[in-house]
């Protein structure tokens, strides 16, 4: 057991390999944690069910406080040490199984529930390894008998392997059954019609089981918006551009690129005040992992796991796969975010455009196949959101060129580089009862203070477009005179307003 747990650390946990080829593999450690994970919630029973199977644990005591765990949940009733206590007092079982002490030390092991379907796949690859190891005693015990068959005994050991195959297919463990469901519940408890974890149901930047990508070359502010997003989702603020961020339980993330430059990024957003949260919900991997995803496909979900996170961030694309031009690889990398996301674990994305791309005209609306790589990246990815700019403009424009429900913008936006923070023209236009001048939206992109001639002409530039798309209006301003004159002022539309309101 890991060092903490109480249990008896005199009993042997794992199979040695160095150990005698009779003895049988086993593992106490995921058994105790499958047990534990279902006695603090009786919801886990279900999941890890139809992985374990039938004769699953090796320990005796742990297939007892099994079915009496399987006996409660049947009966839709509590599964916690207490309640187990009775049960096995009832049937007379619980000083065999190591009575209320032992139930307690169980429900007390410092694994989580979000990791019990790991810990069953162990204990049901141990149990599998067990009936090989019996089923290749007995057959060498068979060919050493005096006038042994050859020919018999190949029929026997491919009888009994048949019938482990129609066992493992039959109990719905197997490995083609497991992550098969029902059509019914398919569409209608699969979570297809849960709310968005960024956005509205009518407009859906990330949609909960699906990836998001944003996509930019470096210096436009994709990490500036992302880390606005993971914020949001640890609860410390509630909206990104003014869009509802559903929050999350723990984000990891996977600083790969330039870990330094990342910390420095978050710090521009991040308060004493944040501390607790920050320890608790936010975990960050620094550098490579340690193999590409295309390598190990498992890899992401079992890091998500392993941290008990429901989100997780990759920083960035490049760094998580050996390259991003070979089909064949982007497919297998397709393949590990799939299984992350099958496990209920939510994927941000951070990736690059094409070089060749990196200087098209502004307002151009680019196109998937700006984004670097294979075009299987993007194609299974939920949505896309590609940022264009030039390197350190603070102004840049937002294009969704992948949409799970109806598209987002284009959003002409201005970074905030010493807050960390994005700013829509477009909203603060909306939210300003009496209109703005250049001057005034220049003074609130900037945080304040007096805007110079390039801040207003940045900020004339951006109300222009949003009266060229339809989106404002503009008064035309008055020539100085002895009164003095008056800016032109502009204001958001009716059409504006009923799109947003």
């Amino acid at each position: 057991m890991n060092q903490g747990t109480t249990l008896p650390s005199q009993t042997p946990s794992r199979f040695d390999e160095g150990s005698a080829p009779t003895e049988h593999p086993f593992n106490l450690d995921a058994e105790c944690a499958v047990l534990g994970a279902c006695m603090h919630e009786p919801g886990v029973i279900a999941a890890v069910r139809p992985i374990l199977g039938d004769d699953a644990f090796y320990r005796p005591a742990h297939e007892t406080i099994w079915r009496a765990l399987l006996t409660q949940h049947r009966e839709d009733k509590p599964t916690d040490p207490i309640v187990l206590t009775e049960l096995l007092q009832q049937q007379g079982d619980l000083q065999r199984v190591g009575g209320h002490t032992y139930l307690s030390q169980l429900a007390n092991a410092p694994y989580g529930t979000s990791s019990a379907e790991y810990h069953a796949e162990i204990v049901r690859s141990k149990a599998d390894l067990r009936r090989l190891v019996t089923s290749a005693i007995q057959t060498l015990q068979r060919a050493r008998e005096p006038g042994a068959d050859p020919e018999a005994i190949r029929s026997e050991v491919e009888a009994e392997v048949r019938a482990e195959r129609e066992r493992a297919l039959a109990s719905g463990q197997g490995r083609l059954s497991r992550f098969a469901t029902d059509g019914w519940s398919f569409v209608k408890e699969s979570g297809a019609d849960a709310e968005p974890l960024w956005g509205t149901r009518e407009k859906t930047v990330w949609a909960p089981g699906e990836s998001l990508m944003i996509v930019g070359s470096p210096g436009v502010g994709k990490t500036t918006l992302a880390h606005q997003v993971i914020f949001a989702r640890l609860g410390l603020q509630e909206t990104v551009l003014e869009m509802p961020v559903a929050p999350s339980r723990r984000v990891l993330y996977l600083a790969m690129d330039r870990p330094k430059q990342i910390a420095k990024a978050m710090a521009r957003r991040v308060f004493s005040t944040d501390e607790k949260i920050l320890r608790e919900r936010l975990v960050v991997w620094e550098g490579p992992l340690p193999a590409t995803l295309d390598k190990e496909p498992d890899l992401l979900a079992d890091l998500a796991a392993a941290h008990q996170a429901d989100t997780i961030v990759i920083d960035s694309l490049k760094d998580a796969v050996s390259t991003m031009v070979d089909d064949s690889l982007a497919v297998a990398f397709h393949n590990a975010r799939m299984r992350t996301l099958r496990n209920g674990v939510e994927i941000l994305e951070l990736h690059h455009q094409r070089k060749a791309t990196a200087d098209a005209p502004r307002g151009q609306r680019p196109s998937l196949d700006q984004v670097y790589g294979s075009t299987w990246i993007t194609a299974g990815a939920g949505s896309v959101l590609f940022v264009s700019g030039r390197a350190g403009d603070p102004a840049v424009t937002l294009h969704h060129l992948k949409t799970p429900t109806g598209e987002v913008g284009p959003l002409d936006v201005t970074h905030d580089h010493v807050r960390g923070t994005t700013k829509d023209p477009a909203i603060l236009l909306r939210n300003a009862l009496n209109g703005l001048t250049a001057r005034d939206l220049a003074t609130v992109l900037i945080g304040g203070g007096d805007p110079d001639r390039a801040d207003i002409e940045k900020a004339r530039r951006h109300l222009g477009r949003l009266v060229d798309s339809g989106l404002a209006t503009k008064t035309d301003g008055i020539a100085g005179g002895a009164g003095g004159g008056q800016q032109a002022r502009y204001y958001a539309s009716a059409r504006h307003l009923t799109a947003v309101g």
